[in-house]
């Protein structure tokens, strides 16, 4: 084998070790990255020529070759955001994206909302998930919007007066507790209870129910009576009841259905819940309970562990929007890096596995946090020494060949 093959086994190294360098230095330079992951250069060596008669012995190599390099997709460490559309992926799972051609697939969760209302990631991206409409989640991937979303209001079907009747005062002694409550429009009203300390017996108020927009129309007047110990006894002497309200909103601005509120009472078996009260102490409104709300505009976003992003609203009230779509491939390994911390399915990869966050071997969605690089400086620059060395010593099989060469050379002077 001649002086000249052991020059080009020189460059081979030299070559090979200088692509290594770029992926080490790509590694280094990304150690800031969101959701990167780093790569390993992949060595193998080039096919061996035999010297003489085609023995095993006397095989010799021709160099070294980089093969490619694998990707790494060790989980990287997670940092704390202030943003709740920072997200990451505990375990396995890619965020899926689409730019209007196709999906693509990212580890870096750094997404906002655009003009549109998309939640995008910085290159133009849309987050994909799957609609949730009245609790139920659609099966089919859409791009995640944020636009026109509003919480619908909700009547008041029923509330809980806790209030506190001086059992001590004058025949004739009113009190008034006032109750906020809502229409199907969404629209505020107050109903007010007024309490009158019965003329007759003293451990029974009359109480009458007014609407400040609509009309009672049922329930409108009552009595409770309370026994020897301040506690409930009967409601308008039929016991231990419930009471119930009509109201009629047909001549209210704008007007909204009718509806029947249920005054909870009791505890749904036959004794007093204990929130209205005749002791011998000042009267008082304790508490008031009740389960309407009017509409509400979007103010912010939450994202559970399972992928479902619900929008908060101004009226107090949160509701699941879409649930978030993740991808995982048989062979992550050959999945397309298109830069910008996007992947793409490819041959070696393997289709697409889509499900939902913590379905399987899916792993849970984190608000608020970013996954790091998982480039470990420390071992990089290890490897950036190994490099180095086998670099300088390829270099240096080119500068000992080339002394050979010219010692031939000079053996005809």
């Amino acid at each position: 084998m001649s002086l000249i093959s052991t020059l080009t086994t020189g460059v081979s190294g030299v070559i090979t070790n200088s692509r290594a360098l770029n992926i080490i230095g790509d590694n280094i330079s990304n150690v800031n990255t969101t959701g990167f992951k780093s790569s390993k250069a992949v060595f193998g060596d080039l096919f061996s020529t035999s010297l003489s008669g085609g023995t095993l012995t006397s095989q010799v190599g021709k160099g070294a070759q980089l093969l490619g390099s694998l990707q790494s997709f060790e989980q990287g460490a997670f940092e704390n955001s202030t943003s709740a559309l920072d997200l990451a992926v505990d375990g396995n799972g890619f965020f899926i994206v689409n730019d209007g051609t196709g999906n693509f697939y990212t580890r870096a969760g750094q997404f906002r909302v655009n003009e549109n209302g998309l939640v995008e990631t910085l290159t133009g991206e849309v987050l994909q998930g799957f609609p949730i409409t009245n609790n139920v989640v659609g099966t089919s991937l859409t791009d995640v919007s944020l636009t026109g979303v509003q919480s619908t209001p909700q009547p008041t079907t029923q509330f809980t007066l806790g209030a506190q009747l001086d059992g001590s005062e004058v025949t004739g002694y009113t009190f008034n507790s006032p109750i906020q409550i809502f229409n199907s429009v969404g629209t505020q009203d107050i109903l007010t209870i007024q309490f009158t300390k019965n003329l007759t017996t003293n451990n029974i108020w009359d109480f009458t129910v007014t609407s400040q927009q609509g009309a009672v129309v049922g329930g409108a007047a009552g009595q409770v009576t309370f026994d020897t110990s301040g506690q409930l006894l009967d409601v308008n002497g039929g016991g231990l009841v419930d009471w119930a309200i009509d109201l009629d909103y047909s001549a209210s601005s704008p007007p909204a259905a009718a509806q029947t509120i249920n005054w909870a009472l009791t505890d749904g078996a036959g004794a007093t819940n204990g929130t209205m009260t005749g002791f011998a102490a000042n009267s008082s409104n304790n508490s008031v309970v009740q389960d309407g709300f009017g509409s509400g505009i979007l103010v912010g976003v939450a994202v559970d562990f399972d992928g479902t992003v619900a929008g908060l609203f101004d009226n107090g009230q949160s509701q699941p929007l879409f649930q978030l779509g993740l991808a995982d491939f048989l062979a992550p390994t050959g999945l397309t890096r298109l830069g910008q911390n996007l992947f793409a399915e490819s041959r070696l990869s393997g289709q697409a596995i889509i499900s939902l966050p913590e379905t399987g071997a899916f792993g849970s969605v984190l608000g608020n946090t970013l996954e790091l690089s998982n480039v470990d400086l420390a071992e990089e620059f290890v490897q950036l020494i190994k490099t180095q060395q086998a670099f300088q010593a390829s270099a240096r099989v080119i500068s000992t060949t080339d002394d050979l060469l010219t010692e031939t050379v000079n053996l005809t002077r």
